[in-house]
């Protein structure tokens, strides 16, 4: 008897286009390594991180919707940082085709940023409506530091008049607070990300089932080994 053939290793089955499981370890490996080349390249264009971020409320309504994919880049890239107050002078706006919900036109830059410089909640993104100093924003708000004010253009108050849940009273939003600017967004496709771990179940789980469904076709149209031949007794002849 000659000696069994050893189990081939991860690498020879990675490398064997007949084995299915390789075969779906190297489909999820291209996933990611496209997934990982847009990320890259989306870091280079816009300059900052997170790239993209998804409208979750209606804060912004009209001129930024539930569901909204916003491309973000560094709060410098592509010309200065302008507020609603300068913008309404140079007649310079971003996300401002509609009023706000007083039905007054909206001008300046949309930014994100994190409340109170909070890392463990989510970015807000609104207008940057105008900035204060520090005498200004310890009279106006009670806050130690100057920034840029902040509103939603759906919202009635400015963020500054209200709070953040876990985080109190919202302060002026100081520089190394922002994240980055919004520069265009597509419509719907932010509800991707907000179902993210439910399309990626969705998708890793269909290519499981695609492999397990070829593995079972390919198993029905491989031919039957021939039979051996056994050694059978001639019936005896009766005499």
């Amino acid at each position: 008897m000659g000696a069994s053939r050893p189990d081939p290793s991860v690498t020879e089955r990675l490398r064997d286009p007949g084995d299915r499981w390789g075969s779906l370890a190297r489909d999820l490996a291209w996933v990611v390594g496209v997934v990982g080349l847009i990320a890259l390249v989306l870091f280079l264009v816009s300059g900052t991180w997170p790239a993209v971020v998804t409208i979750e409320s209606e804060s912004m309504v009209p001129n930024m919707n539930v569901g909204d994919l916003v491309l973000v880049v560094a709060a410098d890239r592509y010309g200065a940082l302008v507020t609603s107050n300068e913008g309404s002078l140079s007649r310079y706006g971003r996300f401002n085709d509609l009023p706000d919900r007083a039905g007054e036109p909206v001008w300046g830059d949309v930014i994100v940023y994190r409340p109170n410089g909070a890392t463990d909640v989510h970015p807000i993104i609104h207008r940057a409506i105008g900035r204060v100093n520090e005498s200004e924003a310890a009279e106006q708000f009670g806050a130690d530091h100057g920034g840029y004010i902040t509103k939603g253009d759906n919202n009635p108050i400015r963020d500054q008049d209200g709070g953040y849940a876990g985080l109190g009273r919202l302060q002026p939003v100081k520089p190394e607070w922002i994240v980055g600017k919004a520069l265009f967004a597509v419509p719907i496709v932010g509800y991707l990300p907000l179902h993210l771990f439910e399309v990626a179940a969705i998708v890793i789980g269909a290519m499981l089932l695609w492999e397990l469904w070829q593995r079972r076709r390919d198993r029905e149209r491989a031919p039957e080994p021939p039979r051996e031949r056994g050694s059978k007794k001639k019936p005896a002849r009766r005499r």
